[in-house]
């Protein structure tokens, strides 16, 4: 008891740690990628914070097993350079009695993991998808800022605005370019207000000057006016029928397994089993040399975690492609991961060595030739 609750106290305050960091330094960087995507028009500047808790609600799951990875290795690692390990060692416990207490600590951070990936990790996508289609279908009038120049939702016409006066119903120093209908026109005015009739609204320009010009000719027409009407605020791109994969539920995705929800479900249970394995191989690679060192075993740990997500991300592609079935891979990356980490277990709790294990197999090899 003594052991295990020694190590289940070491491991939650260095998980704790750990995510902590991890959660400050994704946070940072999801804020600097959505301030920039705020800035190209993809989001709204005022749903920043918004989507940056949802971007980082959606790494959660990879971000909790990074955590639950690190603060095991960092425990064992520890464990043995104080030489820990070796009394533990010597009083009858061996590797395999870490997995009954590493399990027991892990086994509410694997539930989050799951619930996360299944449940959570979807819905957070979605309500990313909603806020970019809302923005994206704002009205004309909605898009423009004073001093900005702003394309409409149909990307056919382009407005400034020099200064706006009573929030965006009138303003000073219009500018509009439009090219449809197989015309181009520039249209400049001194100022411009808004004006409804029923459920249409019009742009009303004052003291200005139009240029039309039919596209791919060289004629050009000018025509100045006291009051010039536009319609605008209709022009609001359609609802996109094709909702993305990553945003739809884990049951919906069950109910057509096609290709995409195949490839969506391979990331979701992954992740899952990723989590998993990498308690298991946590225990196997934590073993270090005190008179080494435990830097190497730390980058070897972070070379296996990014290798192994990255073939997760790489196995979703190949499903949706169909180079890869669903089950095959499953089997193939998950179960191969399990065996390696068992077998690197195994090898470590009964005191095995690379030389030993290849000097039993030949002289195995050369007893069985001789028999025969």
């Amino acid at each position: 008891m003594l052991f295990q609750s020694s190590i289940r106290q070491e491991l939650a305050r260095s998980f704790g740690a750990t995510l902590v960091v991890l959660v400050t330094v994704v946070m940072t960087m999801t804020l600097i990628r959505t301030l920039g995507q705020a800035s190209l028009g993809n989001f709204n500047p005022s749903d920043v914070m918004l989507v940056m808790g949802y971007t980082v609600l959606a790494y959660m799951p990879t971000i909790l097993t990074m955590s639950l990875f690190i603060a095991i290795i960092a425990t064992l690692s520890r464990m043995y350079r104080d030489s820990e390990m070796v009394i533990w060692f010597t009083s009858g416990r061996g590797l395999s009695s870490l997995l009954r207490p590493l399990f027991r600590f892990s086994w509410p951070v694997l539930l989050v993991v799951m619930a996360l990936a299944l449940l959570v990790l979807p819905w957070s996508n979605l309500r990313i998808e909603n806020m970019k289609e809302q923005y994206d279908r704002r009205g004309d009038i909605e898009r423009i800022e004073p001093g900005q120049f702003q394309e409409s939702a149909g990307g056919k016409r382009v407005f400034f605005v020099e200064k706006d006066a009573t929030g965006k119903q009138s303003g000073s120093n219009v500018f509009i370019a439009t090219n449809e209908y197989g015309k181009e026109t520039i249209t400049s005015a001194r100022s411009g207000r808004i004006k409804r009739d029923g459920q249409d609204r019009f742009l009303m320009l004052s003291n200005g000057q139009r240029l039309e010009s039919a596209t791919g000719k060289t004629d050009l027409k000018i025509s100045e006016f006291e009051e010039y009407g536009i319609k605008v605020g209709m022009d609001v791109a359609g609802v996109s029928d094709n909702t993305p994969v990553n945003t739809q539920a884990t049951l919906e995705l069950l109910d057509r397994l096609t290709l995409p929800h195949l490839a969506e479900l391979s990331w979701r249970i992954g992740l899952i089993l990723a989590a998993i394995n990498f308690v298991i191989i946590g225990i196997a690679v934590s073993s270090v040399n005190p008179r080494i060192g435990r830097s190497g075993n730390l980058f070897f740990s972070l070379f296996a975690f990014i290798l192994y997500y990255n073939l997760l991300n790489l196995g979703q592609n190949w499903i949706a492609t169909g180079k890869f079935s669903f089950f095959g891979f499953l089997m193939s990356l998950h179960g191969g991961a399990l065996l390696i980490g068992v077998f690197w277990l195994v090898k470590g709790h009964n005191n095995w060595y690379w030389g030993t294990l290849t000097r039993v197999g030949l002289r195995n090899l050369f007893s069985r030739k001789s028999l025969t």
